[in-house]
């Protein structure tokens, strides 16, 4: 009977040393990306929020901004964005004339 309460105890002391460790494992590197974060070191993707190193290749340049990415898919989706959003002020202009003829 005491070897069975033994055994049990010393399998719960080790299912928590292990689940204890992951946990911290957890809250460092939270802490680590917080910190890259507030350094500079790390921008957030604008289409899924994912933080990514600055150094990466996958960038969009619009104007003087630099975007970053986490993969070609968000990379390609922003694009599609910016090409659906633009705006051509010739058909604009063109429409004005013929209004004002």
């Amino acid at each position: 009977m005491w070897k069975l309460i033994v055994l049990a105890l010393a399998g719960y002391l080790l299912y928590k040393m292990f689940t204890g460790d992951k946990r911290q494992s957890e809250k460092r590197k939270k802490q680590d990306l917080k910190d890259r974060v507030a350094a500079g070191e790390m921008v957030k993707d604008p289409i899924c929020g994912t933080y990514v190193d600055v150094n990466t290749d996958i960038r969009v340049r619009q104007g003087d901004n630099v975007h970053r990415f986490c993969s070609y898919e968000c990379r390609d989706t922003f694009v599609r964005r910016l090409e659906a959003t633009e705006v051509t002020p010739e058909p604009v202009a063109k429409k004005k004339d013929k209004e004002e003829a």
